[in-house]
């Protein structure tokens, strides 16, 4: 009977990685085609992965908590193999060692030579990172297995069996499908060395937070973000005036008509992405060797919960009116902090806005939605005195838009046009020559 892999899939177009947060099944049992395995949570969203094959579980290769890279095998399943599971689960692990080798070996993993322990992907990285020698680790997985909660425990402890420099390439060497990038291996030793602080003595009437599995993928992909993409900063200050008494001599009518807020947002989302239409530049992505820009104009908007973001994406936000904008906003929003967004919603995003102003933040540096090229913050508008062109001072509603770019995409004179045209659009918003519908 033909056993079947059931891998990692990529929810989300950004997503590399996810963590097997809950196993809604275990070896020996029978499942159906779709049905529901295992819940898996990442930075952009929180999701069931559905069986591919009718059948039942052999093996789950993965434990809670593990995080695996797009691609690596979580479990396997005998395909329709009702009689042969009982036989199956009761085989010895040694008895199916190279079948199992050979599959961990297709997704990335390692096998060692004497005492037959096997190192995922997730195990090897953290390692590297870490200059943990995994010789000197007691795994508490299957047979003896390392898990990457093994490691979290070894570096939180601040306790790092560190690996030798020859040690460390030797493991990188033997391990093509680790997925290790060459920054990585190479900053091993300072990584191990930053990793101490970690290790913070608890004192009486301190509270310890566990950190979640989506709150760990968060962190992960901002610190990819950071570690890869170059950011540079530029600001420019809009007067939003003529923008705020429009808005306002409407919201009242449009809630009572439409049902939903008309939001300050809604418009300058509406304005960066007719912006973007101009200078496709900015809608575009690295990819090594080479740049890949966009054709559709997807604006992610950055929804906060109380323990999590998510980034779910307005589609060709250019072909929609600022009523649109502003439905999609207040829908995704509520899908966001409901939990009930769904992958599609979540993927596709080209550009980034986020509305930090909620907050009453007027200035602020934001980190790229990787693979993004760029992210624009629009901070609080506030009331503040400006000298007018004749010379005059007024007081006036400004609001700073703030842009992180990616270096290595964008130079900063696209940027500043950009920029420009974004502050033009909002500055010439009016009842006369502005339309929510």
């Amino acid at each position: 009977m033909a056993v079947e892999q059931i891998k990692m899939p990529q929810l989300g177009e950004s997503v590399t990685e996810g963590t097997i947060s809950k196993w809604l099944v275990s070896p020996g049992d029978k499942v159906n085609k779709y049905d529901p395995l295992a819940e898996v949570m990442t930075d952009k969203v929180n999701a069931e992965i559905p069986s591919s094959f009718e059948g039942t579980i052999k093996e789950l290769i993965a434990g809670e908590g593990d995080t695996l890279a797009v691609g690596e095998v979580i479990c396997t399943i005998d395909a329709g193999g009702e009689n042969e599971a009982p036989a199956a689960a009761a085989q010895p692990a040694s008895a199916n060692a190279e079948e199992q080798a050979g599959s961990l070996s297709e997704a990335g993993a390692d096998e060692q030579t004497g005492s037959k322990l096997r190192y995922s992907p997730a195990v090897l990285k953290l390692s590297q990172e870490h200059g943990i020698d995994l010789g000197r680790v007691k795994g508490s997985g299957a047979g003896g297995r390392i898990t990457r909660k093994d490691l979290l425990k070894l570096i939180e402890s601040g306790n790092i069996p560190v690996a030798s420099e020859q040690k460390a390439e030797a493991v990188g060497s033997q391990t093509p499908g680790a997925q290790v990038s060459q920054p990585a291996a190479q900053d091993a030793k300072p990584a191990a060395a930053a990793a101490a602080p970690i290790s913070i003595p608890s004192m009486p009437g301190d509270i310890e937070i566990p950190v979640t599995g989506v709150r760990k993928a968060i962190a992960a992909n901002m610190l990819r973000s950071k570690h890869e993409a170059p950011h540079a900063w530029t600001m420019v200050e809009v007067d939003a005036t003529g923008l705020v008494e429009y808005r306002n001599s409407l919201k009242d009518d449009f809630k009572k008509k439409e049902g939903f807020n008309l939001t300050f947002f809604a418009f300058f989302v509406k304005a960066v992405a007719q912006a973007l239409k101009e200078f496709p530049q900015i809608n575009s992505m690295w990819a090594g060797d080479k740049i890949i820009q966009k054709k559709d104009i997807n604006i992610s908007i950055a929804v906060a919960t109380e323990d999590a973001l998510f980034v779910p994406v307005i589609k060709h936000a250019d072909e929609k009116t600022i009523k649109g904008i502003a439905r999609e906003i207040t829908e995704l929003a509520a899908k966001a902090r409901g939990g009930k967004l769904t992958m599609d919603e979540m993927q596709g995003g080209t550009f980034t806005v986020n509305n930090t102003g909620s907050f009453g933040s007027v200035q602020s540096m934001g980190i790229i939605n990787y693979p993004q090229a760029a992210i624009l913050q629009v901070e609080s508008i506030v009331k503040r005195p400006v000298v007018m062109n004749n010379g005059m001072i007024a007081v006036r509603d400004m609001v700073n838009l703030c842009m992180s770019l990616d270096h290595r995409v964008l130079d900063g004179l696209v940027c500043g046009r950009f920029l420009q045209r974004v502050k033009e659009i909002i500055e010439n918003t009016s009842k006369s020559n502005t339309s929510v519908y």
